[in-house]
């Protein structure tokens, strides 16, 4: 009997260590979020906030053990400064995060899933086999930027081999969300706000190089429709004839600052701008006026801008202006 004893060890020696053999194999996927091994997401989570703090404190030394062997013969300093910036301004938390294995070494695709107007996927070239996502924005801004860290474990460990800033929400709306409005707003013949929409929408398409909203590829040509359309329907400069003193419309763009991206309406007055109770009377007739023939320009947006001029600025002087704020709604 000892010689069928023996053989039934080796068979439970060999099978044991061939377990052990698989459960070192990397399978090739992608996990997203809470699909990631808790005690593997807890590793990746430790090397995030040891990251993170040095990219807060603006230190491009401290953040040298957290970086590859390419990333640190980069000059990072002007990336750092930028994100550091962003996570001093507003409080971050992680949004998603992926770990993959990859199957080959070439580019790499992880397809969009989910409801349709929040989907993306991610499209990314191989640096190592294991690569590890993590994409942060702020609790709350109407305005947002996505930090993503894109880490690859190497032989000398897991280390940051892309880092990046990048606007991920326009006025409290992603860039499938701006889209959409856009869309509906075109269908509706609200090109002016339509054209202000697509644009915000195209700003917000790449939070990060890699992020691949389905739509996306639509968006340029969406784009150069409605331009069209709002070349061939208005035609600057425009008299607005409705208002008895006929001030005149010069532009119509999106203007950006710290609090979010307003419509911007240059106009001439026949006011001098130094009598600005005067100005500021005959802007109330001008708003009733670009209401009427810019519809919706106001949908999406906290505030309408107007520059007063008695001169058209030609960008090459500087020309006087008067600026009012008006709250859209």
């Amino acid at each position: 009997m000892k010689p069928f004893y023996l053989t039934q060890f080796k068979i439970a020696a060999a099978l044991g260590l061939f377990l052990a053999f698989q459960s070192c194999v990397l399978v090739p996927g992608s996990w997203k979020n809470d699909k990631i091994s808790s005690g593997k997401r807890d590793d990746f989570h430790t090397l995030n906030n040891g990251a993170l703090k040095y990219l807060k404190a603006n230190d491009p030394k401290g953040l040298v053990p957290f970086l590859s062997k390419d990333m640190i013969a980069a000059n990072n300093e002007r990336t750092v400064e930028q994100i550091s910036i962003e996570l001093k301004a507003h409080d971050y938390t992680l949004m998603d995060e992926f770990y993959v294995v990859n199957k080959s070494m070439g580019d790499d695709t992880i397809l969009a899933k989910g409801p349709e107007i929040t989907r993306y996927g991610l499209k990314y070239p191989y640096k190592t086999t294991e690569m590890y996502f993590a994409f942060f924005t702020p609790k709350t801004s109407d305005n947002k930027y996505m930090v993503s860290l894109i880490f690859g474990k190497f032989d000398y460990g897991w280390k940051i081999i892309k880092m990046d800033v990048q606007r991920y929400t326009m006025n409290g709306k992603t860039a499938p969300e701006l889209f959409a409005l856009a869309k509906d707003q075109y269908e509706k013949k609200e090109y002016q706000a339509s054209l202000n929409n697509i644009s915000l929408a195209i700003d917000c398409f790449k939070p990060n190089e890699y992020f691949q909203y389905p739509d996306e590829v639509d968006a340029a040509p969406f784009y150069n429709k409605v331009r069209d359309k709002v070349n061939e329907t208005y035609h600057y400069p425009l008299i607005l004839r409705q208002v008895s003193t006929g001030p005149m419309i010069l532009r119509v763009y999106n203007d950006e600052s710290d609090e979010g991206s307003y419509p911007m309406i240059y106009y001439m007055t026949h006011f001098p701008l130094k009598d600005t109770s005067a100005v500021k009377k005959e802007n109330i007739e001008i708003r009733k006026a670009v209401g009427k023939m810019f519809p919706a320009l106001d949908e999406n947006n906290n505030y309408i801008l107007y520059s007063a001029f008695n001169e058209r600025p030609t960008g090459y002087s500087t020309v006087g202006h008067f600026d009012m704020k008006i709250k859209a709604h």
